[in-house]
């Protein structure tokens, strides 16, 4: 799929206004891994943080390196990293998103992972795919995320039903069965409408099997199976049993601890956020895998580690970031964070070995997919937040919301 600078989003067109071309640059001669060097590294939010402390752990231990961590803010990363790139300052490792990588794999400012070191069988293939952009790898996976379904068991079971739902027309049928045997004010908590909608979609969609941009870089979001889910998902706002109206900031946490809302799906934190901010709710909850139609496959996030192309310091940034993405580095880094470990084989000792919580977001990671690392990728699911808020506010049908977004991402894929 050809990308040229007229197609490319404002971040990267500024980019090369300031002269960098889609080649790239040289830092030249690269230092030793074992000379006295600093390596500089960009990581963001409550990573950054936790990082600072690992960087003196292994400048202790290796007293011939110096890891300089500066956390950074996910509200300013995207721009400082383009305004880095543009200077030829990007610091020798940095954080990044899938949503990031194409881009700035688009201008050439990344190192290519080097596969001799890090192999993509020791990873989630999801995880793995999230660093490629047009099957060239640029992200050594760091940690993973990915969406399951949390429900309320005490209500499930006043209700009724004493299992998880495993298919789509049970997770419906228990979301009608908490309102009207279980008095819920609402029987699943789906976004609908506003920035990332798109994210509660993903497992409707995936499951389907449907996708918004498929392998050969076409845009797919009209086709059947992205019809069918975006139909099932606006089910639960036509039959009441999803909220058609969700404040910015809305905490579904509290409202699962005050029985109002008793299913939503969540993300690893969720598990942290309940045991300590409802702790009431002990022994009433549970976690299980997205419900499936065709399948069950729910949506792969998390971030990657990048080394830029102008740094001279490849082979001591590529020792760090295999101390990072070891099993020993992947299991620590669980301990301090509880960010789950991209690299698979730290799955199996410990708490996640043991934890039956865990091993469901473990399982639920073996199926899960990562959206294309696409230069455009925001503006594209974007154009598929609009459909669905069209959809779940009975202002269009599934068919026509798509076929407006369809036309809508093929001008920004070609």
């Amino acid at each position: 799929m050809p990308r040229t600078a007229r197609t490319l989003p404002a971040g990267i067109a500024v980019a090369l206004a300031f002269g960098i071309t889609a080649c790239g640059g040289s830092g030249g001669g690269d230092v030793a891994a074992d000379e006295k060097q600093t390596i500089t590294v960009w990581a963001m939010g409550a990573e950054g943080e936790k990082l600072a402390d690992v960087a003196e752990e292994y400048t202790a231990a290796h007293p011939n390196i110096t890891v300089k961590v500066t956390p950074v803010g996910w509200d300013v990363a995207h721009q400082k990293l383009v305004s880095a790139a543009a200077a030829g300052t990007l610091p020798d490792v940095a954080q990044m998103g899938g949503s990031y990588l194409g881009e700035f794999a688009e201008l050439g400012v990344l190192e290519p992972v080097d596969t001799g070191t890090f192999d993509k069988k020791d990873f989630f293939p999801s995880a793995w795919k999230q660093g490629e952009v047009d099957g060239q790898a640029y992200g050594v996976p760091w940690y993973v995320d990915t969406r399951v379904l949390y429900y309320r068991t005490d209500l499930a079971e006043k209700a009724g039903i004493d299992r998880a739902p495993a298919t789509w027309k049970e997770m419906r049928d228990l979301a009608t069965a908490y309102q009207g045997k279980a008095g819920t004010k609402w029987g699943l908590s789906i976004q609908p409408s506003g920035l990332d909608t798109v994210q509660n979609f993903y497992s409707f969609l995936y499951s389907a099997g449907g996708e918004i941009v498929d392998d050969k870089g076409e845009a797919v979001i009209d086709s059947p199976q992205a019809v069918k889910a975006l139909k099932e998902y606006g089910s639960y706002f036509d039959k009441g049993l999803s909220n058609k109206s969700v404040q910015p900031g809305y905490d579904v946490v509290k409202d699962f601890g005050n029985g109002r809302v008793p299913m939503f799906f969540g993300g690893p934190w969720h598990v942290t956020l309940l045991n300590e901010g409802q702790p009431q709710l002990k022994g009433k909850w549970a976690v299980a895998n997205v419900p499936a139609d065709a399948s069950s496959v729910s949506m792969a996030g998390g971030s990657s580690l990048v080394i830029s192309k102008d740094s001279e310091h490849k082979a001591a940034a590529t020792r760090f970031l295999t101390y990072l993405t070891d099993t020993k580095g992947q299991a620590d880094w669980y301990e301090r964070t509880k960010d789950l470990p991209a690299n698979t084989s730290a799955w199996t000792s410990g708490d996640l070995s043991d934890d039956a919580d865990l091993q469901v977001f473990k399982k639920q990671m073996d199926t899960a997919k990562s959206s294309p690392s696409l230069a455009r990728w925001t503006e594209i699911t974007d154009k598929v937040d609009q459909a669905i808020a069209k959809v779940t506010q009975g202002k269009a049908s599934a068919e026509d919301a798509l076929r407006t977004a369809q036309s809508q991402i093929e001008g920004l894929v070609k």
